[in-house]
């Protein structure tokens, strides 16, 4: 079986989107001396698979490489595993693994336990706007098959290429879908394996949204995350919080309430946007730099006032990571304590990447991959200090 690297940071011509070509993947500050080479085989795997002409590699390149939709029609069909590496912040690191759909599980050279064996989440995409009964079958084999070798992977199914349909139709086919593949696998005595269904498209924020589920389940410290940016809202009078990856705009964590998707996609311009202006205007150049300026730094922000009395604020967490908020216009009156909120939520959140990093050196990790289980670890005083709780609290 062969395999295929993808250029780690690599542009493709020819693309139209909001994002810069070079502005791509690359080192967490701090990790540029890490051997990449040596962590990869250490970080989880992502496995694309599906029939053929289903979209995956559309979905790979949509998502991670900001290829427009539009340009996915002229992608070849994969014909080998093609590898990614996914390296920006030290909580959004992983490979996808992107699966022709002829793979042959019982072919002497498809090595099950090299493959399922690392695996953290495999997902499946199955084509709604085509016959989806074979596709089913595969999905059965697949998810069985890995399930033997690794029962701790999270099995998504991608209802994938549903823009086309109505919204009937969508939620009918996610029906039969979701009611057939679980029948399958009661029937093949695997009962016990769950499969998160999610509607996708390329043509929208579904995909992002979908994906974004996806690599959360990959993150130890999602809990903890979820309680400080809880922390940050209730004194801050945020209504909803999202802590984004720039590049991709999957967001990996947020706070407790529901996700509303027209909220999640008003999110998703504004980074659009931040970044379409900080790159035209916002560099700052010196001959002393060697490489180029980031067009995403630590003076990146951005305020945006809605019509209909909402506000949306944007500041920099990190290099990569960004805090987007969304609040009433009536609740920023008092900015300065927000902000002063803010400072305290990223202190926090940098103290969560110093403790992560430490004991990933140290090798003190538990069978997740990581020593931090739960919010209540992050919260306690032998690992942060109460600014964040103390000082949030006081305003």
């Amino acid at each position: 079986m062969s395999y295929q690297d993808e250029e780690e940071g690599g542009a493709f011509d020819g693309h139209a989107s909001s994002f810069p070509k070079d502005f791509g993947y690359g080192a967490f500050d701090g990790d540029h001396d890490v051997n990449l080479s040596a962590s990869g085989e250490q970080k989880p795997r992502i496995l694309l698979m599906g029939l053929r002409r289903s979209g995956k590699s559309s979905i790979q390149k949509v998502v991670f490489h900001k290829m427009s939709p539009n340009e996915t029609l002229f992608l070849e069909s994969t014909n080998k595993i093609v590898k990614d590496d996914i390296n920006n912040s030290s909580f959004v690191q992983f490979q996808i693994w992107d699966f022709p759909g002829q793979i042959d599980f019982f072919d002497s050279s498809f090595d099950s336990d090299m493959i399922f064996g690392g695996c953290g989440a495999l997902v499946f995409v199955i084509d709604a706007q085509d016959d989806y009964m074979e596709a089913l079958n595969k999905l059965n084999l697949t998810v069985t098959k890995a399930y033997k070798v690794n029962p701790s992977i999270k099995f998504e199914v991608f209802i994938h290429k549903v823009d086309g349909l109505g919204d009937d139709f969508k939620m009918e086919s996610q029906r039969d879908i979701h009611q057939r593949a679980t029948d399958d696998l009661a029937d093949s005595g695997y009962d016990q394996i769950h499969l998160s269904f999610h509607l996708t498209s390329i043509y929208d924020h579904s995909i992002f949204e979908a994906f974004s589920k996806v690599v959360q389940k990959l993150i130890p410290q999602l809990p903890a995350l979820e309680n400080l940016l809880n922390i940050l809202n209730t004194n801050s009078a945020i209504e909803k919080s999202f802590l984004f990856d720039v590049v991709s705009k999957i967001y990996i964590a947020t706070d407790s309430t529901p996700v509303d998707m027209q909220s999640y996609e008003l999110c998703c311009d504004m980074i659009d946007v931040v970044i379409d202006v900080s790159w035209i205007y916002g560099q700052v150049f010196s001959v002393k730099e060697e490489q180029d300026p980031a067009a995403f730094d630590e003076q990146s922000s951005s305020l945006i006032k809605l019509n209909n009395g909402t506000v949306l604020y944007l500041r920099e967490v990190n290099k990569f990571l960004a805090l987007v908020c969304i609040l009433r216009e009536d609740n920023f009156d008092h900015k300065g304590i927000i902000d002063y909120n803010f400072l305290c939520f990223r202190e926090a959140i940098q103290q969560v990447f110093e403790l992560r990093n430490k004991c990933q050196g140290n090798s003190l990790t538990n069978s997740a991959g990581s020593p931090i289980v739960n919010g209540n670890n992050i919260l306690g005083e032998r690992h942060l200090s109460p600014t964040l709780t103390d000082e949030l609290g006081s305003k």
